[in-house]
């Protein structure tokens, strides 16, 4: 591994997996990919007419392989059958609620699949680099500061859990293998194309679309970074390019949206000039109070900071949510 070329200063031409690449960010992801030039292959479950996905018909733009990133031996054929260049891994199980019912398909997901991406890696010479997309939710329970990459990694649920350690592992594969890895965490994503009416964005929007009321499972005070998607695709891009100067490093992904959700529903009201109908039932489990990400590390080494907010991006996804909805 030592002698391995890990400079990406083009994507032009270059065959990328996108695992996850049907999902919310993943598709973001693959049509940026598109603009540049690259030859696109994403692994997918199930597909969604309704997600940004097909309704950008991205579907009849790159290869799509119905694999289980679980499924080691089928993802290895893909890699090596498609002789990929770079891999951005992106699926996992995203939600913290289904975590809480269901650990075990999570830790299968979020830990297996991702071993199964890095020893594909590991494997085939080919492949220059991979990067690994976490989460803000690795770094556990911190009390009310911004998160750094240096802190400790202590999810103490599920979720948080899979995150911290399929974090830890990649980690090991640069220190281990000199497996050229990047490693990306972010706070709450959003934009057009999630579909997961239980986050509060799209829950919100909707509810304004059906006027029917919203209803917020927390206490309404846990406050979380809010970044656009098209920001997080930009990153991805920026990080595999510099691919040389930034392998077996971390790094945040932060926002100057950083609000509680009874401030971020004001927000929404302000911005759409529409009345939100909410209750709070607080109900949710194990979920982390405060969390924002400190980001001044990205912003020095690859110069990628957000170009978007909530007031330029929400009346935009208003009206992509009233197509579908």
């Amino acid at each position: 591994m030592e002698s391995l070329e890990i400079t990406m200063k083009s994507l032009t031409n270059k065959k990328i997996l996108v695992t996850g690449g049907t999902g919310f960010v993943g598709s973001h992801l693959v049509e940026a990919l598109i603009k540049r030039g690259a030859e696109v292959i994403t692994t997918y479950i199930s597909l969604d007419p309704r997600s940004y996905f097909m309704m950008q018909c991205l579907d009849k733009k790159v290869t799509t392989v119905p694999v289980d990133i679980t499924e080691f031996d089928k993802l290895f054929d893909i890699v090596t059958k498609l002789e990929v260049d770079f891999i951005f891994h992106l699926a996992a199980q995203p939600l913290v609620e289904t975590a809480f019912y269901n650990p075990k398909r999570t830790f299968e997901s979020n830990i297996n699949g991702t071993i199964n991406i890095l020893e594909a890696a590991r494997l085939y010479p080919r492949i220059k680099g991979v990067i690994f997309a976490s989460s803000d939710k690795a770094y556990g329970k911190n009390g009310e500061k911004k998160y750094k990459e240096t802190d400790r990694l202590q999810g103490d649920h599920p979720y948080e859990v899979s995150k911290s350690a399929a974090d830890l592992i990649v980690s090991s594969y640069y220190k281990t293998y000199k497996l050229p890895v990047i490693t990306t965490r972010f706070g709450n994503i959003y934009g057009e194309g999630d579909l997961n009416f239980s986050r509060i964005i799209p829950g919100a929007l909707r509810s304004i679309i059906t006027k029917t009321p919203l209803e917020i499972r927390s206490d309404g005070s846990y406050v979380r970074d809010y970044l656009y998607v098209k920001d997080v695709a930009d990153g991805y891009l920026m990080l595999a390019e510099q691919l040389e100067h930034v392998a077996g490093e971390a790094f945040n992904f932060g926002s100057s949206d950083t609000l509680s959700v009874k401030d971020l529903l004001k927000e929404i009201q302000t911005i759409t000039g529409i009345d939100l109908d909410y209750k709070v039932v607080n109900i949710s489990k194990n979920e982390i109070p405060y969390q924002s990400l400190e980001y001044s590390k990205i912003q020095k080494k690859i110069k990628w900071r957000p170009k978007y907010d909530l007031e330029k991006t929400i009346p935009r996804m208003l009206e992509w949510y009233k197509k579908i909805l």
